[in-house]
């Protein structure tokens, strides 16, 4: 094609548009709902997640010694650990550590006065151990099947009801989101697809004359094809301003008004969302608007 025919077809496809403006305004709005709805579960699945990679650090795995095991072979278990895939930290926690730790919280007021009556006696003297956070907590089972199988290894301390609710939540809040994002993203298409359809049927003379004296496929094509990207593009800019400023603004009124909240959670930063749900949202929605008039091209014309 000529360079005269590419603005031949980008005009064309915006006198589409124009035409049939309220269809054209339907798809619009409805690729804006559902991008809009994306981004939101974006934010909210992005912090969910950064929330549980925090509260997953906080669940660890406890592994004992046997009674008298020499520090050589500590070593090699915590090397054993340590080569996992699955494993985020270890930690050695000596029994010294474990006592002191333990005195704190269970002596909070008479702390120094417990630490001295137990002077140079450790009620835990065999309570070292390797405290260890995984970076996924699906694997937890697996992983402890590991350990309690290592030589010198005495007992295996974890909470697996917490893991496998943590492991739950995550995962009926994945399936949801997607579910409802592809409901929308089939709806968005159907919606493009029926305005390209009645430009076709509006022009149906002017197609059949341009292809009764040589245009090639392509050429009728394009403006449709024009058409449905517009559109596409239109709904993945408006509904990114919206969340922008609505994510801003509902991060601020949090903060400012439960100080609370922000020593417990750590909001993603904006710009940490953005720099993934800008080039995300325009290519779902350049897409859903290049497939729907694909589609529709295809179909109604015989070309």
């Amino acid at each position: 094609m000529r360079i005269s025919s590419y603005f031949y077809s980008i005009r064309q496809g915006l006198k589409n548009i124009r035409r049939n403006l309220l269809f054209s305004l339907a798809s619009i709005g409805t690729i804006v709902s559902c991008l809009f709805l994306f981004g939101v579960f974006y934010c909210v699945i992005v912090n969910f997640r950064t929330a549980v990679s925090d509260l997953e650090n906080t669940v660890t795995i406890s592994v004992f010694f046997d009674e008298g095991i020499e520090d050589s072979n500590i070593n090699l278990i915590g090397e054993q650990i340590r080569m996992r895939e699955e494993v985020r930290t270890v930690d050695y926690i000596s029994a010294d550590q474990a006592w002191e730790k333990y005195a704190k919280e269970r002596y909070e007021d008479d702390y120094e006065a417990a630490m001295a009556s137990f002077a140079g006696d450790n009620p835990l003297k065999n309570s070292a151990s390797f405290e260890i956070t995984l970076k996924d907590l699906s694997a937890q089972s697996e992983f402890i099947r590991f350990l309690k199988g290592l030589h010198g290894v005495r007992k295996v301390s974890t909470s697996e009801l917490t893991a496998d609710g943590i492991v739950a939540l995550n995962s009926v809040v994945s399936y949801a989101s997607i579910g409802i994002i592809v409901i929308l993203l089939l709806v968005s298409v159907f919606l493009i697809s029926n305005t390209i359809t009645i430009g076709i049927t509006v022009r149906k003379e002017e197609i059949g004359i341009m292809k009764l004296i040589g245009a090639t496929n392509f050429f009728v094509r394009a403006p449709f094809i024009v058409e449905g990207v517009v559109i596409g593009l239109i709904g993945s800019l408006l509904p990114l301003i919206i969340v922008y400023y609505m994510y801003d603004n509902i991060v601020k009124y949090i903060i400012g008004r439960y100080a609370v909240v922000s020593k417990l959670f750590a909001f993603v930063p904006i710009g940490d969302i953005f720099i993934v749900l800008i080039p995300v949202s325009a290519a779902i929605g350049i897409g859903l608007g290049l497939i729907g008039s694909i589609i529709t091209t295809r179909k109604h014309l015989k070309v």
